[in-house]
């Protein structure tokens, strides 16, 4: 075992102690860093024309080999250019197995992120849905501390892992995002390009004390969703990945099934918000399998002020 089931649905716990099984033994690879194998050579390219690091490859083999064991039929996967049937089962799980791969060698956390549907007799359909139908979602976390983060609909539930034994233990139930902050994170370099509202929000944090806001802000960028999205969970913030005019990015660079819609969905169940600079994210369905989406989440109170820019 894995994980201590508090709290966790009895029809997924297999589910949930594959996942982390899985994210005990990729915690482990990590951990071993330049002593193992190399993991962040380039080994091919994914369906949209994104790099693949060997471990993006070995992750998704590793989930994919264990969920086969579960009540999971439909496993969708940005490693994967289609959605794959693994048979019996009755659940659809869309997973991005290592998250912030560009950040393997530098010993910033990366992580797995997952959402789970009830499976309907179709294998995309059972992704290109309202979000909200969501019935899981959450992250695995590997960083100095390896953890988990998962909603079920009803709260958030943090998990530790034990390096002593590799269990997954609960430590926070009902965990709470502060509706005030005093942190942003985008990727500045990418100002030139920003659709209008992303650029006057942040020019407001800019103006700090002497502007709109009254207070200072500092801005975050760590390029690893999973760890922003952490870091927000602890102590809250604002992220912001927004369309711009650049090729390719009209629809922002996060993609709706694997990254933005789990992502929303524990956001909101922690008190956050999420949307696209005009819609909520969980009142969206992606358009295709692969599809992106501009992305805003974090303290409720921001997410709001984010949205009013776009709006002037």
């Amino acid at each position: 075992m894995s994980l201590t089931p508090d709290h966790i649905p009895a029809d997924l716990l297999p589910v949930m102690e594959a996942l982390t099984r899985i994210g005990r033994d990729v915690a482990g690879i990590i951990a071993h860093g330049a002593l193992g194998e190399s993991l962040s050579v380039e080994v091919g390219e994914n369906s949209d024309g994104d790099g693949q690091k060997a471990l993006d490859v070995m992750a998704d083999e590793m989930f994919e080999a264990a969920l086969r064991e579960t009540e999971v039929k439909y496993y969708a996967s940005e490693e994967q250019e289609t959605v794959l049937d693994l048979g019996a089962g009755k659940y659809a799980l869309a997973i991005d197995p290592l998250d912030g791969s560009s950040n393997i060698d530098v010993n910033v956390s990366i992580g797995t992120i997952f959402s789970i549907f009830e499976a309907k007799e179709g294998a995309e359909e059972s992704f290109l849905r309202p979000t909200h139908e969501q019935i899981a979602g959450g992250y695995i976390v590997f960083g100095p501390q390896t953890g988990m983060a998962v909603t079920f609909g009803d709260g958030v539930l943090i998990y530790a892992m034990d390096p002593a034994t590799g269990e997954f233990i609960l430590v926070e139930n009902g965990k709470s995002i502060p509706a005030s902050t005093k942190e942003y994170a985008i990727n500045a370099s990418n100002r030139r390009n920003w659709a209008a509202g992303a650029r006057s929000y942040i020019e407001e944090c800019e103006a700090g004390e002497t502007g709109a806001k009254g207070k200072n802000m500092n801005m975050r960028w760590v390029a690893s969703l999973v760890a922003e999205t952490h870091r927000i969970l602890t102590r809250g913030g604002v992220f912001l990945y927004p369309a711009d005019a650049r090729e390719g990015y009209a629809q922002g660079r996060l993609r709706m099934v694997y990254e933005c819609a789990p992502i929303a969905f524990l956001i909101e169940q922690a008190g956050g918000l999420a949307h696209d600079g005009t819609t909520r994210i969980l009142d969206k369905t992606a358009p295709e399998l692969h599809g992106r989406t501009p992305f805003i989440f974090g303290s409720s109170d921001e997410v709001k002020r984010v949205k009013e820019h776009y709006e002037a």
